[in-house]
């Protein structure tokens, strides 16, 4: 099995791309993976701790084959304001839950998340959900520490959330 350890810093234009990885932004955070790459070939993925790939990044495999990241699709949220009092207001709300965030012009991207999906329209944004890559902004949370599941809704913080849920 193919097994990439090193993430180069650039290539030469002459490098030979053998294969693509297509890795969602909770793949691209974990040290040890293993993946199947665009052509079907299984790999493993051993990258130093810590490490958060990002697409577009490169990886050398131990017997010298190259492949590319890119940055799945995955199921995330869109939002939109109609001015940026609002817009501001969710990316401070967002950021205080230690939320991944990537942040556009005039819009925010996180992942799906039906808790703060309603914390937002509450907030009275627009949020609408898509199929598209997730590349946060980095730098705030080191990988490990803060992490959101989908299925339980208690955080690891001591402040009290209200969730007023209708499912």
């Amino acid at each position: 099995m193919l097994s990439f350890s090193t993430k180069l810093s650039h290539i030469h234009s002459d490098t030979t791309i053998d294969d693509v990885v297509a890795l969602s932004f909770d793949l691209r955070q974990k040290s040890r993976i293993r993946v199947t790459l665009q052509s079907g070939t299984e790999a493993a993925l051993f990258m130093e701790r810590g490490t958060i790939l990002r697409g577009g990044d490169y990886l050398k495999a131990d017997t010298g084959e190259v492949i590319k990241v890119v940055a799945a699709d995955q199921s995330v949220m869109q939002v939109t304001a109609t001015n940026a009092h609002a817009l501001t207001r969710a990316a401070y709300h967002l950021g205080n839950r230690h939320v991944p965030l990537e942040i556009g012009d005039g819009w925010l991207k996180l992942e799906s998340d039906y808790v703060l999906k309603d914390m937002l329209i509450g907030l009275g944004v627009q949020v609408e959900e898509l199929q598209a890559p997730f590349e946060p902004e980095s730098g705030a949370y080191s990988g490990g520490g803060h992490h959101h599941h989908h299925d339980d809704d208690d955080h690891v913080h001591s402040h009290h959330h209200h969730h007023g849920h209708s499912h």
